[in-house]
């Protein structure tokens, strides 16, 4: 196991093509970090200079003490899982599991010990006599996994490991990984652009946007506390809702804040260093609206769209003026319909409220 430092690090193709710029993390001994963001924001291009798979630009790149910008990807002490299954289809689960040993000059003796401890880790020793085509897209999967288990790397990186799996078996996958992960104590950097896999897995996670990081935390601070516009609008399902807001009044402990509809909100959020008359977005999350008021409750005018049914939960979905979309709330399947259609406010609690000036950054709470 070890520690990974990036300091400084960059990527540029050509003079005109700065596809990472300036990433600063350190990742702990045995952590479970994921790297989330947008299509092209740098996240698997990283991923694949820490494995030595792309030349570092610039900065330096440390996996425990040692200095591995030069060192070849083979010496670095790290295993990669692709996308790609890259099984070779010719060979059994065993002699894939293994190939990576024969070419490093392993004892067959040494060799069968490590996959069969594998293989049992994964739960697949039962199909070490077979070949891929004759597994799932699952099975696959963990042979892909398996094989870079047996070589006991430092470091395990993940490259989108699960894009090809339908969404059970996706969810089967997830607590898999979380289970190796715990029994293994390794560390691992996981690749996605799936929120839900990042917020689920995770120790912490890291929000990349335009080749450079966004935010880094726990799952829950990033999801409760994003510190721009960005975070907040990329995690959550549905998204964050947003409505433009203009400041009206400076409080001791607070902010007043005017709807597009002349509404006054009262916010418990730092906001000296701007005018009144200054523009920002309201963020509030879907699970912290809701059509029924209470004591402490603030309000907003809004009509009634549609709804979706969930099972569990359903979604409704409302016309707020001044909104850059329409509004979602997330309720118990069993409110009625006709309780959601006749509500004309909707209400939510201050502490909840999130504020992003014209540049995307957050307000900070008092």
């Amino acid at each position: 196991m070890a520690t990974v430092s990036l300091s400084n690090i960059q990527k540029t193709y050509d003079s005109k093509t700065h596809v990472i710029k300036g990433v600063d993390l350190h990742i702990d001994d045995g952590e479970f970090v994921v790297f989330v963001g947008p299509s092209g924001c740098g996240k698997s291009t990283l991923l694949r200079m820490i494995a030595g798979l792309e030349d570092i630009s610039a900065g330096e790149l440390r996996i425990g003490e040692r200095l591995v910008n030069d060192v070849s990807a083979s010496k670095r002490g790290v295993a990669m899982v692709f996308q790609s299954y890259a099984l070779y289809p010719h060979m059994t689960v065993f002699e894939n599991m293994a190939f990576s040993l024969k070419l490093g000059g392993v004892d067959k003796a040494t060799a069968q010990t490590m996959v069969h401890k594998a293989a049992e880790i994964l739960q697949i020793s039962h199909l070490l006599e077979r070949k891929p085509k004759a597994l799932s897209g699952g099975q696959r999967q963990r042979v892909a996994i398996g094989r870079s288990i047996v070589r006991d790397p430092q470091v395990f990186l993940f490259d989108e490991p699960l894009s090809n799996l339908d969404a059970s078996l996706r969810v089967q996958m997830r607590i898999e990984l979380s289970k190796l992960h715990k029994e293994l104590g390794t560390t691992m950097v996981y690749v996605t652009h799936d929120q839900v896999e990042a917020m689920t897995l995770a120790d912490r996670i890291v929000i990349f946007n335009g080749g450079k990081i966004e935010q880094v935390g726990s799952p829950l601070a990033l999801y409760n506390h994003p510190v721009n516009l960005f975070v907040a609008s990329f995690l959550g399902s549905p998204g964050i809702n947003l409505a433009t807001v203009q400041l009206e009044q400076h409080l001791a402990d607070g902010v007043v804040v005017r709807l597009q509809d002349g509404d006054l909100l009262t916010l418990p959020l730092r906001a000296q260093a701007y005018a009144c008359g200054a523009q920002f977005t309201l963020g509030i999350r879907p699970e912290h609206v809701t059509s029924s008021q209470t004591s402490d409750a603030l309000g907003v005018r809004g009509q009634f769209e549609l709804v979706e049914h969930l099972g569990d939960v359903q979604l409704a979905y409302y016309r707020i003026h001044g909104a850059q979309t329409n509004w979602s709330v997330k309720l118990s399947a069993q409110t009625p319909l006709d309780e959601l259609a006749g509500a004309k406010q909707l209400f939510f609690a201050p502490a909840h409220c999130n504020l992003f000036d014209a540049n995307g950054l957050a307000l900070q709470r008092h």
